[in-house]
Protein backbone atom coordinates (compact mmCIF):
# COMPACT_ATOMS: atom_id res chain seq x y z
CA UNK A 1 0.00 0.00 0.00
CA UNK A 2 1.32 3.43 -0.90
CA UNK A 3 2.02 6.02 1.80
CA UNK A 4 -0.75 8.21 0.41
CA UNK A 5 -3.29 5.37 0.66
CA UNK A 6 -2.13 4.62 4.20
CA UNK A 7 -2.87 8.25 5.05
CA UNK A 8 -6.31 8.05 3.40
CA UNK A 9 -7.14 4.87 5.32
CA UNK A 10 -6.13 6.45 8.64
CA UNK A 11 -8.20 9.55 7.92
CA UNK A 12 -11.23 7.40 7.09
CA UNK A 13 -11.03 5.64 10.44
CA UNK A 14 -11.08 9.02 12.22
CA UNK A 15 -14.37 9.99 10.51
CA UNK A 16 -13.21 13.60 10.36
CA UNK A 17 -14.91 16.41 8.51
CA UNK A 18 -13.00 19.22 6.84
CA UNK A 19 -15.74 21.87 6.71
CA UNK A 20 -19.32 22.65 7.69
CA UNK A 21 -20.31 22.75 4.03
CA UNK A 22 -20.37 19.57 1.97
CA UNK A 23 -17.18 19.67 -0.17
CA UNK A 24 -18.36 20.41 -3.72
CA UNK A 25 -16.62 21.17 -7.00
CA UNK A 26 -17.33 24.49 -8.70
CA UNK A 27 -18.63 22.62 -11.77
CA UNK A 28 -20.83 20.26 -9.75
CA UNK A 29 -23.97 21.05 -11.72
CA UNK A 30 -22.60 21.69 -15.19
CA UNK A 31 -23.74 18.20 -16.21
CA UNK A 32 -27.38 17.16 -16.30
CA UNK A 33 -28.63 14.27 -14.19
CA UNK A 34 -28.85 12.09 -17.30
CA UNK A 35 -25.23 12.88 -18.21
CA UNK A 36 -24.10 12.02 -14.70
CA UNK A 37 -26.02 8.75 -14.77
CA UNK A 38 -24.40 7.78 -18.07
CA UNK A 39 -20.87 8.49 -16.77
CA UNK A 40 -21.41 6.71 -13.45
CA UNK A 41 -22.99 3.77 -15.26
CA UNK A 42 -19.93 3.36 -17.47
CA UNK A 43 -17.49 3.58 -14.57
CA UNK A 44 -19.44 1.30 -12.28
CA UNK A 45 -19.53 -1.34 -15.00
CA UNK A 46 -15.73 -1.16 -15.05
CA UNK A 47 -15.68 -1.63 -11.26
CA UNK A 48 -17.92 -4.68 -11.54
CA UNK A 49 -15.82 -6.17 -14.30
CA UNK A 50 -12.63 -5.46 -12.33
CA UNK A 51 -14.11 -7.48 -9.48
CA UNK A 52 -14.56 -10.32 -11.96
CA UNK A 53 -18.32 -10.06 -12.45
CA UNK A 54 -19.91 -10.95 -15.79
CA UNK A 55 -21.95 -7.91 -16.79
CA UNK A 56 -23.51 -9.82 -19.72
CA UNK A 57 -25.40 -12.03 -17.25
CA UNK A 58 -29.14 -11.31 -17.21
CA UNK A 59 -29.02 -10.65 -13.46
CA UNK A 60 -26.16 -8.14 -13.67
CA UNK A 61 -26.37 -6.37 -17.02
CA UNK A 62 -28.83 -3.76 -15.74
CA UNK A 63 -26.98 -3.17 -12.47
CA UNK A 64 -24.63 -0.38 -13.65
CA UNK A 65 -27.60 1.70 -14.82
CA UNK A 66 -29.68 0.98 -11.71
CA UNK A 67 -26.71 1.84 -9.51
CA UNK A 68 -26.04 5.13 -11.31
CA UNK A 69 -29.68 6.20 -11.28
CA UNK A 70 -29.93 5.37 -7.57
CA UNK A 71 -26.88 7.52 -6.80
CA UNK A 72 -28.03 10.57 -8.75
CA UNK A 73 -31.80 10.47 -8.24
CA UNK A 74 -32.09 8.98 -4.77
CA UNK A 75 -29.17 8.40 -2.40
CA UNK A 76 -27.28 11.61 -3.27
CA UNK A 77 -30.16 13.77 -4.48
CA UNK A 78 -29.51 16.11 -1.54
CA UNK A 79 -26.34 17.37 -3.23
CA UNK A 80 -28.42 19.38 -5.70
CA UNK A 81 -29.83 22.64 -4.25
CA UNK A 82 -32.77 22.30 -6.66
CA UNK A 83 -34.00 19.44 -4.50
CA UNK A 84 -33.94 21.48 -1.31
CA UNK A 85 -37.44 21.58 0.22
CA UNK A 86 -39.17 24.94 0.28
CA UNK A 87 -39.46 26.17 3.85
CA UNK A 88 -43.11 26.90 4.63
CA UNK A 89 -42.78 29.43 7.43
CA UNK A 90 -45.80 31.21 8.92
CA UNK A 91 -46.49 33.93 11.44
CA UNK A 92 -47.11 32.51 14.91
CA UNK A 93 -50.56 34.07 15.17
CA UNK A 94 -51.71 31.75 17.94
CA UNK A 95 -48.71 32.88 20.03
CA UNK A 96 -47.59 29.39 21.02
CA UNK A 97 -44.40 30.13 22.96
CA UNK A 98 -43.34 26.75 24.33
CA UNK A 99 -41.08 24.27 22.56
CA UNK A 100 -42.26 22.29 19.58
CA UNK A 101 -40.61 18.89 19.18
CA UNK A 102 -40.56 16.67 16.11
CA UNK A 103 -38.96 13.41 17.18
CA UNK A 104 -37.89 10.08 15.69
CA UNK A 105 -37.50 11.44 12.17
CA UNK A 106 -36.02 8.59 10.15
CA UNK A 107 -33.30 9.18 7.58
CA UNK A 108 -30.78 7.35 5.43
CA UNK A 109 -27.42 8.84 4.61
CA UNK A 110 -23.97 7.68 3.49
CA UNK A 111 -20.57 7.89 5.12
CA UNK A 112 -18.40 10.10 2.93
CA UNK A 113 -15.28 8.11 3.83
CA UNK A 114 -16.53 4.67 2.73
CA UNK A 115 -19.85 5.39 0.94
CA UNK A 116 -21.59 2.91 3.23
CA UNK A 117 -25.05 3.60 4.72
CA UNK A 118 -25.75 5.66 7.81
CA UNK A 119 -29.20 4.80 9.16
CA UNK A 120 -30.71 6.79 11.95
CA UNK A 121 -33.24 9.10 13.55
CA UNK A 122 -33.25 12.80 14.36
CA UNK A 123 -35.02 14.76 17.08
CA UNK A 124 -35.62 18.46 16.48
CA UNK A 125 -37.03 21.13 18.73
CA UNK A 126 -37.48 24.89 18.57
CA UNK A 127 -39.17 27.76 20.36
CA UNK A 128 -40.89 30.28 18.13
CA UNK A 129 -39.63 33.85 18.01
CA UNK A 130 -42.64 34.83 15.91
CA UNK A 131 -42.40 32.24 13.14
CA UNK A 132 -43.49 28.63 12.88
CA UNK A 133 -42.69 26.05 10.24
CA UNK A 134 -44.84 23.39 8.62
CA UNK A 135 -44.11 20.23 10.61
CA UNK A 136 -43.41 18.03 7.58
CA UNK A 137 -40.75 20.51 6.43
CA UNK A 138 -38.63 19.59 9.45
CA UNK A 139 -38.66 15.96 8.31
CA UNK A 140 -37.84 16.98 4.76
CA UNK A 141 -34.90 19.13 5.86
CA UNK A 142 -33.46 16.21 7.83
CA UNK A 143 -33.85 13.89 4.86
CA UNK A 144 -32.47 16.46 2.40
CA UNK A 145 -29.21 16.84 4.30
CA UNK A 146 -29.07 13.09 4.77
CA UNK A 147 -29.16 12.42 1.04
CA UNK A 148 -25.53 13.18 0.38
CA UNK A 149 -22.14 11.82 1.44
CA UNK A 150 -22.01 12.90 5.07
CA UNK A 151 -20.24 13.13 8.37
CA UNK A 152 -22.81 12.97 11.17
CA UNK A 153 -21.45 16.02 12.98
CA UNK A 154 -21.79 18.09 9.79
CA UNK A 155 -25.28 16.84 9.10
CA UNK A 156 -26.39 17.78 12.61
CA UNK A 157 -25.01 21.30 12.25
CA UNK A 158 -26.45 21.75 8.75
CA UNK A 159 -29.94 20.90 9.98
CA UNK A 160 -29.47 23.19 12.99
CA UNK A 161 -28.28 26.14 10.90
CA UNK A 162 -31.02 25.67 8.30
CA UNK A 163 -33.74 25.81 10.93
CA UNK A 164 -32.16 28.77 12.74
CA UNK A 165 -32.11 30.69 9.48
CA UNK A 166 -35.65 29.78 8.45
CA UNK A 167 -37.18 30.46 11.86
CA UNK A 168 -35.01 33.50 12.64
CA UNK A 169 -34.17 32.22 16.12
CA UNK A 170 -31.28 30.75 18.10
CA UNK A 171 -33.72 28.62 20.10
CA UNK A 172 -33.20 25.38 18.19
CA UNK A 173 -31.94 21.94 19.25
CA UNK A 174 -31.04 18.98 17.01
CA UNK A 175 -30.08 15.47 18.10
CA UNK A 176 -29.04 12.79 15.60
CA UNK A 177 -28.60 9.12 16.50
CA UNK A 178 -27.39 6.72 13.85
CA UNK A 179 -25.83 3.37 13.06
CA UNK A 180 -22.85 3.57 10.70
CA UNK A 181 -22.34 0.51 8.51
CA UNK A 182 -18.70 1.49 8.12
CA UNK A 183 -18.49 0.52 11.81
CA UNK A 184 -20.92 -2.41 11.90
CA UNK A 185 -20.13 -4.14 8.60
CA UNK A 186 -16.40 -3.47 8.16
CA UNK A 187 -13.41 -2.51 10.27
CA UNK A 188 -14.25 -3.14 13.93
CA UNK A 189 -17.61 -4.75 12.93
CA UNK A 190 -19.44 -3.66 16.06
CA UNK A 191 -23.09 -4.56 15.51
CA UNK A 192 -24.63 -2.83 18.52
CA UNK A 193 -23.08 0.65 18.82
CA UNK A 194 -24.60 3.86 17.50
CA UNK A 195 -23.44 7.45 17.33
CA UNK A 196 -25.17 10.47 18.88
CA UNK A 197 -24.52 14.11 17.97
CA UNK A 198 -26.19 17.24 19.30
CA UNK A 199 -26.25 20.94 18.48
CA UNK A 200 -28.26 23.62 20.26
CA UNK A 201 -28.41 27.32 20.96
CA UNK A 202 -30.36 30.11 22.62
CA UNK A 203 -32.75 28.98 25.34
CA UNK A 204 -31.71 25.36 24.86
CA UNK A 205 -28.44 26.08 26.64
CA UNK A 206 -30.61 25.81 29.77
CA UNK A 207 -30.08 22.30 31.16
CA UNK A 208 -33.64 22.12 32.51
CA UNK A 209 -35.07 22.89 29.06
CA UNK A 210 -32.69 20.37 27.48
CA UNK A 211 -33.88 17.68 29.87
CA UNK A 212 -37.49 18.50 29.04
CA UNK A 213 -36.64 18.08 25.38
CA UNK A 214 -34.91 14.75 25.97
CA UNK A 215 -37.91 13.53 27.96
CA UNK A 216 -40.23 14.35 25.08
CA UNK A 217 -38.04 12.41 22.63
CA UNK A 218 -38.22 9.23 24.67
CA UNK A 219 -40.32 6.57 23.02
CA UNK A 220 -41.27 3.10 24.06
CA UNK A 221 -40.52 0.51 21.41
Amino acid sequence: MSEENKKHEAQGEMHQMTSLETPMRSDAFDKTDDQKIKIIQEHFKIIMETLGLDCTDDSLKGTPYRFAKMYVKEIFSGLNPKNKPKMSVFENKYEYNKMLVESHITFNSSCEHHFLPIVGIAHVGYISSGKVIGISKINRIVQYYGKRPQVQERMTMQIFNELKKALDTEDVIVVVQAEHLCVSSRGVQDKTSFTTTIEYGGKFTDVILQNSFFKLTEKER
